[in-house]
């Protein structure tokens, strides 16, 4: 805070030179500031602002943050405290003659993208994205192929996307794992270095993963009955008819991420002994005890299905690997099941992060994932 604090000693006391001083202190920082666990925004404009706000989806915490003038000037700034290792994603909100404008951070490079754009971030001393996670020189590139996948279900055909490792042979079997939201997975989450990486390095197996994508995505994979049909009865079939798949349901793995991560966990309770490993991050697993719950009708059968499974978890029957982030609100809900699946027997893996409900929080959770359900030649599990 002591740069900021001299800053505006120096615009107060010269305000004829207070716009030099703030482009100069611009010019000569970079964005967020921070004093120890404390990150300290800044923005600034030529144009007069009624107000500045940080937007962000941070559970627990108020979603807008109010910036604080930095005394006469246009500037503002925000000190905001934040765990060691979080990683916050967020937007600007502006409001200027009574009209309110959602913005990235002019002054933060840093940004994250998903399918709805891309937001700013901020990411604690305590951080720093895992080696693993983008392409290196000398690890061997697996190849992509496409498949098409004839659907009765759903009356169309569905493309999906193959990964095979490198070290693929037409002749060898391999285990097999289904990955929802698979154009997002590989956009978003560099899921194919990931793979090429751990697997060079023998952290996780050779492995075949099949990357499927939802068309009406939310409402398939929304506890929908079509959806373990299309996973068991089309896709499975057609992988198995291209490829050498090992034997056995605990070489055929399903995975996917807030609602994949429910239809992962619905189909095998739809179709128990088909898939032997799951692997869930962030599932929006809403349930109720007593009443309704508040998140909408595209969350009926979602609910609807939790309940039902929280009556009778014996279903599973699969080794698990979850991730949740520290600051969804499904935190509660995934360590809920948690607690009731391994109370029932199930082996189990569950992690956090200091993190939201986002593709890079699911990104850095992939080698945890990965190496528990499909170790490679060193058995290692990352905390």
């Amino acid at each position: 805070m002591k740069r900021i604090h001299d800053l505006r000693a120096r615009c107060e006391a010269s305000p004829a030179r207070a716009v030099d001083e703030i482009r100069a202190f611009i010019a000569t920082n970079s964005f967020p500031l921070f004093d120890g666990d404390t990150a300290i925004f800044f923005f600034w404009d030529e144009r007069p602002f009624e107000s500045v706000s940080l937007m962000n989806w941070v559970f627990g915490l108020e979603s807008r943050q109010s910036f604080i003038p930095l005394g006469s000037t246009a500037a503002w700034y925000l000190p905001l405290e934040l765990p060691h290792r979080a990683r916050v994603e967020y937007k600007l909100e502006l409001v200027r003659l009574g009209q309110r404008l959602w913005i990235r951070d002019p002054l933060n490079l840093h940004r994250a993208f998903d399918p709805f754009g891309s937001n700013s971030v901020v990411t604690m001393p305590g951080y720093a994205p895992p080696l693993w996670v983008s392409a290196d020189a000398v690890t061997r590139p697996g190849s992509l192929v496409t498949l098409t996948v004839k659907s009765a279900v759903y009356g169309e055909g569905r493309e999906v996307t193959v990964y095979r490792p490198s070290e693929y042979k037409p002749h060898k079997k391999y285990p097999l794992l289904i990955c929802h939201d698979g154009r997002d997975y590989i956009r978003f989450a560099n899921m194919i270095p990931v793979l090429d990486n751990l697997i060079q390095r023998h952290e996780v197996a050779p492995l075949l993963v099949a990357f499927t994508s939802g068309v009406d995505r939310n409402r398939e994979y929304g506890a929908n009955p079509k959806q373990p049909v299309f996973l068991v009865d089309e896709l499975l079939p057609t992988m198995k008819a291209e490829y050498r798949i090992l034997d056995g349901a605990d070489n055929v793995g399903l995975m996917g991420a807030s609602f994949g991560g429910v239809s992962s966990l619905y189909a095998a309770w739809a179709r128990p002994g088909v898939f032997g490993k799951l692997l869930l991050q962030s599932g929006s697993f809403v349930h109720t005890d007593i009443g309704r719950h508040d998140r909408g009708p595209l969350f009926d059968p979602v609910v609807e299905f939790v309940n039902q499974l929280r009556s009778d978890p014996a279903r599973i029957q699969a080794r698990l690997f979850m991730s949740c982030g520290t600051f969804e609100s499904l935190i509660w809900f995934n360590r809920s099941l948690r607690a009731l699946l391994q109370d029932h027997g199930l082996d189990i893996r569950f992690v956090e992060s200091q993190d939201g409900h986002n593709w890079i929080a699911w990104r850095d959770r992939l080698r945890d994932g990965l190496t528990s359900l499909f170790p490679g030649h060193l058995w290692m599990y990352y905390d």
